[in-house]
């Protein structure tokens, strides 16, 4: 997989760029923030941030497709740029430092018997924690705000459901699919539970800090990036239908001991 570490070059390439853009923003007391056609929150940052990492790869990778949370897609291939310029945006406009870029490239694989698309390259760049994870495929995942000073990453080894700790993002949205029972459920199993939200639970996976974490309703950009780190880092990630990756609509990571456990309170 050395093939990719250009590409993950790259990634930290305009992650660096999305930081300073995102960062020069944060906490401005004229951010514009307008309300989307699904009445979820989006800033100028939002914008700015994918515009400019649009920019960057269209210079530097000018074939490969993007798709991106605020502009949709461009382009078609086997090679596909996945991007959420913030993700946690509900966070930035309130001034909470918990949110991150998400950078994924995905390439066309077999797998199960279909092509699909998968993510061989994942950087999630959180700068008001100083924080960065990354990974790529075949390569493990990392942490570490340098390339050369990094960090390897890797889950817990906790196996019982009693000993866990679970990080979730809220509660309506299980309520909304009819899936609380099964939610409550999981909690009253576990050790502990946390509802962290959006990209950091699914970082905390790949520490180790965290067990397994759940959404129930998610897009490609949300999920992409998470996936190779947890999965790099030793874990699962799944939709709760059981599907490796990113196209269920819905997440499920853990380290890879619990998965089916969790699978089983959770599952569509």
């Amino acid at each position: 997989m050395s093939d990719y570490h250009d590409d993950l070059r790259l990634a930290h390439v305009l992650a660096d760029a999305a930081d300073a853009a995102t960062m020069d923003r944060f906490k401005a007391l004229d951010l514009k923030v307008e309300t989307k056609p699904d009445m979820t929150p989006v800033s100028e940052a939002d914008k700015a941030a994918e515009e400019l990492i649009r920019g960057h790869l269209q210079r530097a990778r000018p074939r490969d497709a993007v798709l991106g949370e605020e502009f949709g897609g461009e382009g078609l291939g086997p090679r596909r740029w996945v991007i959420d310029p913030i993700d946690g945006t509900k966070n930035y406009v309130r001034g909470v430092p918990v949110w991150a870029t998400l950078i994924s490239l995905m390439v066309q694989t077999e797998y199960e018997g279909r092509i699909d698309y998968q993510p061989v390259v994942g950087v999630v760049s959180a700068p008001a924690l100083g924080r960065r994870w990354w990974a790529v495929k075949g390569s493990g995942a990392y942490t570490g705000r340098s390339l050369t000073s990094a960090t390897r990453l890797s889950v817990s080894k906790v196996e019982r459901m009693a000993d866990a700790s679970f990080a979730y993002s809220s509660l309506s949205g299980w309520e909304e699919r009819g899936m609380l029972p099964g939610f409550l459920d999981l909690t009253r199993e576990c050790w502990r539970t946390r509802g962290y939200g959006d990209f950091w639970p699914y970082m905390m996976v790949a520490e180790g800090s965290v067990d397994i974490c759940a959404e129930p309703e998610l897009s490609l950009w949300d999920m992409a990036a998470n996936v190779v780190i947890v999965e790099e880092a030793g874990g699962r990630f799944t939709g709760l239908d059981g599907r490796r990756g990113p196209h269920s609509g819905n997440a499920a990571a853990s380290n890879g001991l619990l998965h089916d456990e969790l699978l089983g309170y959770l599952r569509t």
